[in-house]
C-alpha cells in the first residue's frame, strides 16, 4: 500500500471561540486513490449539523499507518496543533496485519492517555475486521475498542464503512476502501455523531 500523508487543513469561517479537530487515521481517512479535496474529513465542515461550526479540521491520517505509527507521530502534532479534539481511526492495519492484539491496545492507550494530557477531548472510531479473519481473532480486536471508550469514558464512534457494505459501488474491488462517491456519506455520518458533543463542549463553556 502506498504511504501517502495528508497534512490537509480545512478551516471556515469562525464565530466565537473556535475548535479544531485533529484526525488520527490511516487509509480510511487520508483519501486513498483520491485527491485531498474528496476526503470526508475536508468535507466534514460542509455538512448541515456542522456547516457554520467553528471547527478546523486538521487530516493527519496515513495511509497504511498502524497504531505504533500513529502513536510514534503523535507527540509532534499534539505540539504544533494543540487540537481540543483528537479523532482516533487506527487499527485496521493491525488486524489485518495480525499484529498482537494486547499491543494494539496498549498503542491505542497510549493515544488516548498522551491527548488528553495535551488537553484534548478523545472520539475513538470502532474498528472493523473482514469476516475471514476467524471469530475468536475478530472478537478479541474488535473488542478493543468498546473496552477503551469504557475504561477512558469515551465516545465510540461506529465504524464508518458500516454504512456502506449493502452498497459495494462505493467501495474499491478490494472492499476495504471507500470510493471518493462515498465521502460525502461518511462525512455526513461522522458530523452527525460529532455535532452533539461539540454543542455540549461549547455550552460547558470549554475552549
Amino acid at each position: 500500500m502506498l504511504l501517502v500523508c495528508l497534512w490537509f487543513v480545512f478551516s471556515i469561517p469562525a464565530w466565537g471561540q473556535g475548535y479544531s479537530l485533529l484526525v488520527l487515521g490511516d487509509s480510511l481517512s487520508a483519501g486513498y486513490r483520491m485527491a485531498a479535496e474528496q476526503s470526508w474529513p475536508t468535507l466534514l465542515t460542509r455538512q448541515p449539523p456542522l456547516a457554520g461550526a467553528p471547527l478546523t479540521v486538521i487530516n493527519a491520517s496515513v495511509s497504511g499507518e498502524t497504531s505504533q505509527g500513529g502513536l510514534t507521530r503523535l507527540p509532534a502534532l499534539l505540539q504544533s496543533h494543540s487540537p481540543d479534539w483528537v479523532l482516533v481511526e487506527l487499527g485496521a492495519n493491525d488486524g489485518l496485519r495480525g499484529l498482537p492484539v494486547n499491543q494494539t491496545q496498549a498503542n491505542l492507550a497510549a493515544i488516548i492517555t498522551q491527548s488528553q494530557a495535551a488537553g484534548a477531548q478523545v472520539v475513538l472510531m470502532q474498528i472493523r475486521l473482514p469476516r475471514n479473519y476467524g471469530r475468536r481473532f475478530i472478537d478479541r480486536f474488535e473488542g478493543i475498542y468498546p473496552a477503551l471508550a469504557k475504561q477512558f469514558q469515551l465516545p465510540l464512534m461506529p465504524f464508518l464503512l458500516e454504512s456502506l457494505y449493502d452498497q459495494p459501488a462505493l467501495l474499491f474491488e478490494d472492499g476495504l476502501h471507500p470510493r471518493a462517491e462515498a465521502q460525502p456519506q461518511i462525512a455526513a455520518q461522522i458530523a452527525d455523531f460529532l455535532a452533539p458533543l461539540l454543542t455540549a463542549n461549547r455550552s460547558n463553556g470549554a475552549s
